[in-house]
């Protein structure tokens, strides 16, 4: 019995010595090195090559590397009866939510501006704060974080979700409701999970709904945003900017337009960052209820989507 680790890019190696901590005698085989492919029983995935698990035949379990599936979910050629999992950390969400924080201030108290007044030796205390009210989408674990911490740092915030909720404690829109929701507030943050429903969900028809000015921060899917819909909603004064950590594809091409409209600030995909440490224990107690045939950890329902 093996796992078997396919992440094309990233160095395995902090993996290898948590996992090998957490399970010293559990073999791992690093894909495309792997020497015994029937022995394989668990596969631990980042945007793995399509249709490679079929490599497997005697695969039993799929985990993500994060919080993050679709990159799994995408892949048609994975049997619908094979159990998939994710990471779900506290630490994770702990980041994501002062990334988001951060933006929110920036926004509030108008950094970007400052930093062109630097350039240009300009000396103007007017107007030192953008009144805000931050509309989170996706109010799962990681959204319902964002507006915690927003709420109790004295903002006022609004969830949006493709769910009813009843007793959520702040002030909440269903997908009936968007543009109810979207009149609320001037700071759109996305936290939505991808799927079906919200891919392209960030579009010019959206933007048009928002109230003008409002700012954009997407740190949840590159594919949540139609990409080119975003300079002409800044253009038409839909949006004042955005702040994103997602892309299409990343890394983000070097002629890309992003890179040079001053509107749109940057990060590459590093909001929150799996911790191999903090997740490992994770992979090797689902492979453990695996085989004791006990209820997985964060099993994944994939008509959900997450």
């Amino acid at each position: 019995m093996s796992l078997v680790i396919i992440s094309p890019g990233r160095n395995p190696e902090p993996w290898i010595q948590a996992l090998k901590k957490s399970n010293p005698n559990l073999e791992i085989e690093i894909f495309p090195d792997v020497k015994n492919p029937l022995e394989v029983k668990y596969a631990l995935l980042w945007q793995h090559p399509e249709g490679i698990l079929s490599e497997y035949p005697n695969l039993k379990l799929v985990s993500s590397m994060g919080a993050g599936v679709d990159h799994i979910l995408s892949d048609p050629n994975i049997p619908g009866n094979l159990p998939i999992v994710r990471i779900v950390d506290d630490r994770l969400t702990w980041s994501m939510t002062n990334y988001v924080v951060m933006g929110v201030l920036n926004f509030h108290r108008q950094i970007q501006r400052y930093e062109a007044d630097k350039k240009r030796k300009v000396w103007d205390m007017s107007n030192p704060e953008i009144p805000v009210t931050i509309g989170v989408m996706g109010t799962g674990a990681l959204g319902y974080d964002v507006l915690e911490k927003l709420d109790f740092m004295g903002f006022p915030v609004v969830g949006f979700g493709y769910s009813e909720k009843t007793d959520f404690p702040y002030p909440y829109y269903s997908k009936e409701h968007l543009q109810e929701f979207l009149s609320k507030i001037n700071v759109l943050v996305c936290l939505l999970p991808l799927t079906p429903d919200t891919e392209n969900i960030l579009n010019l028809e959206l933007f048009e709904k928002c109230n003008p000015g409002t700012y954009l921060i997407n740190v949840a899917r590159g594919r949540h945003l139609v990409e080119e819909d975003l300079p002409v909603a800044i253009g038409k004064g839909f949006l004042s900017g955005a702040l994103l950590d997602v892309y299409r594809e990343e890394p983000l091409p070097e002629n890309h337009p992003f890179w040079d409209n001053p509107a749109i600030s940057m990060t590459p995909h590093i909001a929150s960052v799996t911790n191999p440490a903090a997740a490992a224990p994770q992979v090797i107690e689902n492979i453990r209820r695996m085989e004791c045939n006990e209820p997985l950890l964060n099993l994944v329902n994939r008509k959900r989507g997450y």
